[in-house]
């Protein structure tokens, strides 16, 4: 048999951050380019793409209980092949390899982080002779930027500027699943960056694990001050990064975000906990003080800025005292948004050898505990733009009610965008517009529509 993608149909399945969403719209775009054509529902697709995340358990039992359930989906009229096959990559992929084929055996591809391209061959090679094929390579030498992309959004954008990372968190999996730091260079940012705008990009999000210590492995220092300013050169209306590690945060970067006017009014800045101790525990090289006194810093340069965090909760030897600090930071700091977490021990990582015997109960306690007071700070954040215009990036029809549309500030808060009639929802989707906040909310702010100030 010899494939012709042509007449193959898939879909694609994302866990996890946005690189790996970045990586999904580079799998689409290789795909799309072969002749294949991307389907939303399993019931019409020929092949159907996991791309997993490892950080958390919940991701690998996740993924597990999809796989099993492909076997129950009849066929499409018209397969290929005459059945669906099913592909893992990402970080699980990367992590797992031929195992992915041992305990879940309609599992057809396994790929890595490091080796996209190989995704087309090794479907073709799957359903041409029906063996499971597996690729996972320990390191490359290409930047995932050189694969085609299909953009899942027309106006915003995802540009890696690193990938992989050096910091070696306790906790985390990446540096073993995604490699060792590795930088672009500048003038192929530059690049991309205009031609994104060219291409009719609003909003640009640069990624990497850790932006702010961009081109240390190309230049012997952090150069990240410099992405910003070419980035902002490329005339893009907003302007994002993530995720940014306090250790890394200098005064320059701080310096640009007060200064350049595209940079978005919000930081994603992980403290994870707010204990000394605990900090060291992760393996994270800063301090309460020092992270305190970096927030201290960049509402100095930018008063209006929305500040959003990642928290774990019951990490290995926590106590009270250790969690009451990480209260008490919360408290203090005022997130707009926090992402918190339960600790999840994952192999292969320095913490997930340390001893943990904090009963559940307790662990939950914490969470519902913290939970309740990021609700309250995220309302107060809120209330603050009561009644203020705001300008929003329209990104849908309101699930809830056909004559609006959602979308996010620039301090990235959702808003949902009341039309007067006659305005068309649809027309709106990617333009920017004017909107007068009405009510204000933990998680959301509603407002009415003040007029498009670009389409």
């Amino acid at each position: 048999m010899n494939i012709d993608f042509n007449e193959v149909r898939f879909c694609i399945h994302t866990f996890g951050c946005q690189m790996n969403k970045h990586d999904s719209e580079r799998v689409v775009g290789m795909l799309e380019a072969l002749g294949a054509m991307q389907v939303e529902a399993v019931e019409d697709a020929d092949v159907v793409i996991f791309m997993t995340c490892c950080v958390r358990e919940a991701a690998d039992v996740r993924l597990r209980g999809q796989v099993n359930s492909m076997k129950n989906i009849p066929v499409r009229a018209g397969s290929p092949t005459g059945r669906r096959h099913v592909a893992i990559g990402g970080c699980i992929g990367q992590r797992d390899g031929e195992a992915l084929v041992r305990e879940l055996p309609n599992v057809d591809v396994v790929f890595g982080t490091m080796n996209l391209a190989s995704l087309p061959r090794l479907i073709a090679d799957a359903m041409n002779d029906g063996a499971a094929q597996v690729e996972v390579l320990e390191k490359s030498d290409d930047f995932p930027t050189s694969l085609p992309s299909h953009r899942e959004k027309n106006w915003s954008a995802w540009l890696p500027i690193t990938i992989g990372c050096n910091n070696f968190c306790s906790y985390c999996i990446v540096p073993y699943v995604r490699g060792r730091e590795k930088s672009r260079p500048l003038e192929d940012i530059k690049k991309e960056a205009r031609g994104l705008v060219l291409a009719g990009a609003k909003e640009i999000t640069l990624l990497g694990q850790n932006v702010n210590s961009y081109g240390r492995d190309l230049y012997g220092e952090a150069r990240f001050a410099e992405v910003l300013d070419a980035v902002h050169e490329s005339g893009v209306r907003y302007l994002r990064f993530a995720t940014s590690h306090p250790k890394d945060l200098n005064d320059q970067v701080i310096e640009r975000i007060g200064s350049l006017e595209r940079v978005a009014p919000a930081l994603h800045l992980a403290v994870q906990s707010g204990s000394d101790r605990i900090l060291k525990a992760m393996n994270r090289r800063y301090t309460a003080e020092h992270y305190l006194g970096l927030v201290d810093k960049v509402r100095a340069a930018r008063p209006d800025i929305a500040l959003s965090t990642d928290i774990i909760v019951g990490f290995p030897g926590e106590t009270e005292e250790d969690f009451q600090a990480t209260y008490d930071l919360v408290e203090a700091v005022g997130y707009t948004q926090v992402f918190t977490f339960i600790y999840s021990p994952r192999e292969g990582t320095p913490a997930a050898k340390m001893p943990y015997d904090i009963p559940r109960e307790v662990i939950q306690d914490r969470f519902d505990r913290l939970r309740d007071l990021v609700e309250r700070k995220a309302w107060e954040a809120n209330r603050l733009d009561q009644g203020k215009r705001i300008e929003v990036l329209v990104e849908s029809v309101n699930r809830k009610d056909a004559d609006a549309v959602s979308g996010r500030s620039p301090k990235n808060q959702n808003v949902h965008v009341s039309l007067p009639k006659g305005e068309d929802p649809e027309s709106l989707v990617g333009s920017v517009v004017q909107a007068q906040v009405t009510d204000a909310r933990p998680w959301f702010l509603r407002a009415e529509f003040a007029g498009v100030v670009e389409r």
